[in-house]
């Protein structure tokens, strides 16, 4: 057993003072954890779990695998190279797996999931599912020949080949506007299907601009609630604050009214002739009606940051620089503006986040030229159900959001932050 020193200090009950401290210490840091415990179960189940799922979902395939399972392992012996169709082991294969599947009404999955590499392949699967019940011995290899003639296309046993592992490119090349050939190299898609590059970088440059709008827009409005006396700062606080308490379906479809060419602005343009009756304004529906309808939405993000730092700065350092000689523009440049670039910092990345990842208001004013990549994902989850596609977009565009992150704290200094 271990002898305590006779000189250490020790509390009331002959414990060692450095020993209480320790568990006191411990019992502290437990409190403290099973305080936030019950946060950290919430953003684990509703944060990090959802994000871990969409990213798995963007590289996996095993729907081919599990619905096929005798066709993707025999397959697997054939020289897909080459340009011989598989021997008869492996039509047997799939003739049996193709009969399974249509009694288990699972070979929609399968038809499915190859239509999203090769036009066609949901139809194949369809017709060759219903026609394969009436094989009952061989020849397998003719008998399914003769269902359809898209049986004699190489690259139809080349796709199901690569497409029978357990994981998949596919989907991040589809995010990238590339695609596996029939001989499995990298090739761009068809020039009316690439759209996703020309996706992401609207979504970038738009939200930057977004970002740079409301910044422009909000920072003289911040430095006016500021610098008012309380009284009428906390009046048009209100104002500012007002379009929290309003539907945001309800400010959006107002910019509809306002923009369209029959609306309010174009008649107001018309009556005071700037705008010929026969020329009017096309506001709507396109990149302008994104821009005006998104600054709109997200300026009290950026007001409400930059206000909170402002208020923080004594006047007393505008007075010294003017006492120093300062002109009132010099002051305000080199002594005012440096002390509010921690609310800069924290608006931007605010509104910047906010507009990347925005859905509503670009599908209701953004028509075909003013959409996000976010519309698209929306797409792919409801419509086309292509999640994986949709998984993999998102993963991206998560990516390119940690990148412009890590820049940002690279140049600007995240620590630089706050908000008052």
């Amino acid at each position: 057993m271990t002898q305590v020193p006779s000189d250490v200090i020790r509390t009331a009950d002959g414990t060692p003072l450095r020993l209480s401290l320790q568990r006191t210490q411990f019992q502290s840091r437990l409190r403290a954890l099973m305080l936030v415990l019950p946060l950290l179960a919430f953003l684990t189940v509703t944060f990090i779990l959802p994000i871990l799922d969409m990213l798995y979902r963007s590289i996996d395939n095993r729907i081919v695998a599990s619905i096929l399972p005798q066709t993707t392992v025999t397959i697997q012996a054939w020289d897909a190279q080459g340009g011989e169709l598989p021997d008869e082991a492996v039509f047997e294969a799939l003739v049996r797996d193709m009969q399974a599947a249509f009694k288990d009404k699972t070979l929609g999955r399968v038809g499915r999931r190859l239509n999203y590499e090769k036009p066609g392949m949901s139809s194949l699967f369809r017709k060759s599912g219903r026609n394969t019940r009436k094989i009952t011995e061989a020849p397998f290899k003719e008998q399914l020949l003769a269902i359809d003639k898209r049986w004699h296309d190489v690259s139809v046993w080349r796709l199901i080949y690569r497409e029978s592992g357990a994981t998949t490119s596919s989907y991040f090349l589809a995010s990238s506007d590339l695609r596996l050939n029939d001989q499995g190299e990298i090739a761009r898609q068809p020039e009316p299907r690439r759209i996703y590059v020309t996706l992401f970088y609207r979504t970038l440059w738009m939200s930057l601009l977004i970002t740079a709008l409301c910044l422009l827009l909000g920072y003289p409005v911040s430095y006016l609630l500021a610098t008012l006396p309380l009284r009428t700062s906390n009046l048009l606080m209100i104002l500012v604050l007002l379009p929290f308490w309003t539907s945001l379906l309800v400010r959006t479809t107002s910019w509809i009214a306002l923009l369209q060419t029959q609306g309010v602005l174009n008649d107001l343009l018309v009556f005071i002739g700037l705008v010929p009756e026969d020329a009017r304004l096309q506001m709507i529906y396109n990149k302008t009606g994104t821009l005006v309808a998104m600054t709109h939405i997200l300026l009290p993000f950026m007001i409400l940051p930059l206000y909170s730092v402002m208020k923080t700065i004594p006047a007393s350092y505008m007075q010294a620089a003017r006492s120093l000689g300062a002109s009132p523009f010099t002051a305000f440049i080199r002594v005012y503006v440096p002390n509010t670039v921690p609310g800069i910092g924290a608006g931007c990345i605010l509104v910047f986040i906010l507009s990347i990842g925005y859905y509503i208001t670009p599908a209701l004013v953004g028509g075909r030229t003013g959409t996000f990549i976010s519309n698209f994902i929306a797409v792919h989850i409801s419509e086309s159900l292509n999640w994986g596609l949709a998984a993999a977009l998102g993963a991206i565009l998560l990516a390119v959001v940690l990148v412009l992150y890590l820049l940002y704290d690279k140049i600007v200094g995240v620590s630089n932050m706050r908000l008052g």
